[in-house]
């Protein structure tokens, strides 16, 4: 494929507007040296020398959405503690609009920290209190969302599940029903509570873990494709999903198109791997916008393959580097598909 070919595809996303909408956190990077180990216990001591914060959860997809040149809109639920500040401040050095976060008192903004020490990922410490969300609190979530379909023309909504406690069963089906209303393009990146929530939606993104434990397959099994297919199907006729995908790290992409009865899977291609942080959220932000502007399943396979395996070159989170994808995509796309 030509680059020329590749820069219109993207120039499709342009102002596109993309609703994320989820759990949101902080990233936070501790980085130092290791010369000893401490006499109190049989743990490296680590020697601070930099401390990095960014954003994390359904905030990183708001940024790789941004990165491919859309015009995403975050949606989320933080504390109203010190943390929250932070993350205020992130969003804005990311020219991100906050006019959908609701701050709510007696939450605790999640804060994760990794620490490194001599180029080591030594522990990662979860800040962070999961509790749902109120009756009052999501009457007053949901109105929020309500209000920014209405105000603005949204193409998609994205839904990025984390587990951290904003999603409910009855919230899920509410702002799906609301969004069918608009008409309005749902994907949905899920995690293991709600897995089985999510009906009538247009794209469905679990990773093997969460495919096999949402599904219920034992614990282990080493599915083969064939057996994924029949997952997948089987899946999407029960909940009126469109199109399944399922990302399998070194196996590539799985992908059932329910409207077609049609499975594709896109080898992955060798990457020096550094982290797999964050590869989900670029996976479903590159798919959703490539599906919304209604390019076929091999093209989406090929750039969300493409896409997740560069971000994990990288240490510690990061969003998709467009150019890079831009140039993935014409070394390796063939001509025609």
């Amino acid at each position: 494929m030509k680059i020329e070919n590749v820069e219109q595809i993207f120039e499709e996303f342009k102002n596109a507007k993309i609703l994320v909408i989820g759990d949101v956190m902080i990233d936070c990077y501790i980085t130092g040296r290791v010369s000893r180990i401490s006499p109190e216990a049989p743990v490296p001591i680590v020697n601070v020398q930099s401390r990095s914060y960014r954003l994390g959860g359904a905030a990183n997809v708001a940024l790789n959405l941004k990165s491919l040149g859309a015009d995403p809109i975050l949606c989320s639920v933080i504390g109203s503690d010190s943390k929250a500040k932070v993350f205020y401040n992130l969003m804005e050095d990311c020219d991100l609009t906050s006019d959908a976060i609701v701050p709510m008192f007696g939450r605790r903004t999640t804060i994760k920290y990794r620490i490194i020490g001599n180029n080591c990922h030594i522990v990662r410490v979860d800040d962070e209190r999961v509790q749902s969300l109120k009756e009052r609190e999501k009457r007053q979530f949901l109105t929020t969302v309500e209000q920014i379909i209405d105000h603005n023309d949204v193409d998609a909504i994205i839904f990025e599940d984390y587990d951290k406690g904003i999603f409910s069963k009855d919230l899920i089906s509410e702002i799906i029903n609301f969004a069918h209303k608009k008409n309005i393009f749902i994907a949905v990146d899920p995690k293991e509570k709600n897995f089985n929530n999510y009906t009538h939606v247009n794209l469905f993104k679990p990773n093997m873990k969460e495919l096999s434990k949402g599904l219920h397959v034992e614990e282990g099994t080493e599915l083969t494709l064939e057996e994924i297919h029949d997952l997948a199907k089987e899946f999407a006729e029960k909940q009126h999903i469109d199109k399944v995908m399922v990302t399998m790290s070194s196996r590539g992409i799985a992908f059932y198109d329910h409207e077609k009865d049609a499975f594709h899977h896109q080898p992955a291609f060798q990457r020096r791997v550094s982290d797999v942080s964050g590869a989900g959220d670029t996976v479903i932000s590159v798919s959703t916008l490539f599906l919304l502007k209604k390019h076929s399943v091999e093209e989406t396979c090929l750039a969300s393959n493409l896409a997740g395996g560069l971000v994990c070159e990288y240490s510690g989170v990061v969003p998709i580097n467009s150019a890079q994808l831009k140039s993935e995509m014409a070394k390796h796309a063939p001509t025609k598909f």
